[in-house]
């Protein structure tokens, strides 16, 4: 009987740990190959109704900026969203704020 506590509680740290552990993000950049690539951003600024989708576009080849491409779009602007939020002082209070896009990217 002991034997299966024991198990049990290695079993249960073991979980523990593993639930706890970071996640790894394999595919995440912290520079870019300016030998030859492209670098993209994209941004949304809020404006009255409507909101303004910035792309940009840095084209590099042998270490040069070569091409830089700005476009912006209006699209529409979503609803306000209510959230908490926290001042300097430490008080929290809630607050309207403009809703953001999700930006799902597919390169091929």
């Amino acid at each position: 009987m002991r034997k299966i506590k024991y198990y049990f509680l290695v079993l249960g740290v073991i979980s523990l740990v593993a639930c706890n552990e970071k996640e790894v993000k394999e595919d995440e950049v912290s520079s870019v190959d300016k030998n030859a690539s492209i670098e993209t951003e994209l941004s949304v600024q809020h404006i009255d109704t409507a909101d303004i989708l910035i792309t940009k576009h840095k084209v590099w080849k042998d270490n040069k900026l070569v091409r830089e491409i700005i476009k912006r779009d209006t699209i529409p602007g979503l609803k306000d969203s209510v959230m908490e939020v926290g001042d300097k002082d430490g008080y929290e209070h809630t607050t309207n704020v403009k809703k953001d896009y999700e930006f799902y990217i597919t390169v091929q």
